[in-house]
């Protein structure tokens, strides 16, 4: 008689070094209270960050909720996560990226950082649109501590955290309005988000594209070094998908 092996809960904690899975890391973690949860899956509210987590080594029926997740045709955003989708699902995006931690930062508070709350969400956005460091939506500032810098009273660069693996937080959102670049102020909050992480017995960690040259030679500079290359990828849900006697069936939520 075949016996049924029931399927790893969906918070058991993985095997692996937290920053191998950081997105799932997370949500079973420090940021679990923000987990959306489908059998082994789980997602940010899509008004925090776009970033979904898949177990280590996701099956067939972890792709199928990830479809039910996403719908028909919907967009999955993966963050560092080395396993690719199944064949079928198209690759809207993909990016060579680079992981770096904290190995001799010398992280400092900054006297002209002031924290950013959900009142300066609307310039955050609009600072975000004007340099694009990546995803940041209504709510990211939500997902931890957020800088910034003001010049005149508008708000002219920032820098916070996003995932938080436990032991470990990320730091993101890193901008700087193009009128005040070459002053440092990238390389100042990047240490003051540092030394926050630091005075809680976290280590900081960042993710950044391994094509942006000037960012990496930045971060080098301030102590990160680099642990592991990666990719970041959105795939999108194909229309179909198959069943378990081999026919298509429409990819539902």
């Amino acid at each position: 008689m075949t016996q049924n092996h029931p399927r790893p809960r969906t918070d058991a904690p993985s095997p692996l070094h937290p920053l191998d899975n950081p997105a799932r890391s997370s949500l079973t973690g420090p940021h679990a209270h923000f987990a959306e949860r489908r059998g082994r899956i789980l997602r940010y509210p899509a008004d925090v960050t776009p970033w979904l987590a898949l177990p280590d080594a996701p099956d067939a029926q972890d792709w199928a909720d990830v479809a039910a997740l996403a719908g028909p045709g919907g967009s999955v955003a993966l963050a560092a996560f080395q396993e690719p989708p199944p064949q079928d699902w198209e690759i809207a995006f993909r990016a060579e990226g680079v992981q770096l931690v904290d190995a001799s930062v010398d992280a400092a508070p900054d006297p002209e950082a002031v924290p950013l709350g959900p009142r300066d969400v609307p310039e955050m956005l609009d600072l975000v649109a004007r340099t694009r460091p990546g995803p940041f939506l209504p709510r990211t500032v939500e997902l931890g501590t957020y800088l910034g810098i003001r010049r005149g009273g508008t708000l002219v660069a920032m820098a916070g955290e996003r995932l938080h693996p436990p032991g470990w937080t990320e730091i993101s959102g890193v901008c700087t309005d193009e009128s005040v670049r070459g002053q440092g102020l990238a390389s100042r909050l990047v240490l003051a988000v540092a030394h926050g992480i630091r005075e809680r017995g976290e280590t900081p960690f960042l993710h950044a594209s391994a094509s942006n040259t000037g960012a990496l030679r930045l971060y080098e500079s301030l102590g990160f070094r680099l642990r592991r290359r990666t990719e970041f990828l959105s795939a999108l849900v194909p229309a179909t998908l198959p069943s378990a006697d081999g026919t298509r069936r429409p990819s539902l939520r």
